[in-house]
């Protein structure tokens, strides 16, 4: 259970053993574990000095001296330390080793790759099958050190969403620049847009369109990934994987012309928030409705996509009326892109 952590197999049937009592000696470690006395002694001891146990001495009889130098007091007892505090330290350190392999994995990886590609014809890199292409797209986004750009167009066909989520939170926390722009049927469930929701709020920059012609993922604006369609492999997930070339500068310049056309989705209004009046300043979730209302969603849509009453849209969407002053949607839309609040 523990070896994960870094415990050997010994160590981790002891520390075991001791969760299901209050304290033990050695000799009751060893006959539970199957080890040999001194080697469950001086198991326990290790794992004492390493904080993971305690040790205690019973008061009835003094303690002996240990026998052959190496085990410990035979009226030592042990007992777990509050495993939250003694194993934190541990699991932070194989998250740490974990975190730095894929790194050097990413890295090392996307050296061969590049090597390669610069050989005669290696502009485009055809990548074939679900394992190849999520691999190839997750390490684009685990490599990526100053910026992703990113075309959201339906459902995931190789990437597991959760995958993508965690990928997407690594290069948040490396402090990675991550724009987004999404298709507008793309938000099709109440998951989605609540994963949306909490990506926009650790960084990521959402921006909505009425159609993207393809996905794509652009990583440092040194390697781009598009799929391709499933017909030309057999019905299997494939994509290629673009290197720097003129082709890469078009689809940079896609992306940015998409960006500057798109919508500003969930925006978080700061700027709105820190006026003195706060009853007379629009909520983050009627900021929320107006983004899904200005993307061209319906009263019904959004609704749906936010997980609200159509009576509870049109009642947000009327105080919004009321905090512009205006008497229309048309005018709200223009009121709202006046301030800022999209």
């Amino acid at each position: 259970m523990l070896q994960a952590l870094g415990l050997s197999p010994p160590e981790d049937a002891v520390y075991t053993a001791l969760l299901a009592r209050p304290s033990a000696s050695a000799r009751e470690v060893a006959l539970q574990t199957g080890l040999e006395e001194g080697e469950s002694d001086r198991i326990l001891l290790d794992l004492a000095a390493r904080g993971l146990v305690a040790v205690t001495r019973e008061t009835a009889a003094p303690a002996p001296e240990p026998v052959d130098g190496g085990a410990g007091p035979r009226s030592a007892r042990y007992r777990l330390t509050p495993p939250s505090v003694a194993l934190a330290p541990f699991l932070a350190e194989q998250r740490n080793a974990l975190y730095l392999a894929e790194t050097a994995f990413s890295k090392l990886t996307e050296q061969y790759r590049t090597t390669a590609a610069r050989t005669a014809g290696g502009v485009v890199e055809v990548v074939v099958g679900v394992e190849q292409v999520a691999h190839r797209f997750l390490q684009l986004q685990r490599g990526a050190q100053r910026e992703l750009l990113v075309f959201l167009v339906g459902e995931p066909t190789a990437v597991p969403r959760e995958d993508t989520d965690t990928s997407e939170s690594s290069a948040l926390d490396r402090g990675v620049d991550f724009r987004v722009v999404a298709d507008k049927d793309y938000l099709a469930g109440h998951e989605v847009v609540r994963d949306v929701r909490q990506a926009v709020a650790a960084g990521l920059v959402l921006r909505m369109a009425g159609s993207l012609p393809l996905k794509m993922v652009i990583s440092d604006r040194e390697r781009a990934m598009v799929p391709l369609d499933m017909t030309e492999s057999g019905g299997e997930p494939s994509a290629i994987v673009v290197h720097p070339s003129g082709l890469l500068t078009a689809l940079v310049h896609l992306f940015e012309r998409e960006w500057a056309q798109g919508r500003p989705m969930f925006t978080p209004g700061t700027g709105v928030r820190e006026e003195p009046a706060g009853d007379l300043v629009p909520t983050g979730e009627e900021l929320e409705v107006l983004a899904l209302l200005l993307a061209g969603f319906s009263d019904r849509r959004a609704a749906s996509e936010l997980g609200l009453s159509i009576r509870t849209v049109e009642r947000r969407v009327r105080r919004l009326m009321d905090l512009s002053g205006v008497e229309s949607r048309l005018q709200l839309g223009w009121h709202a892109a006046r301030v800022g609040w999209v």
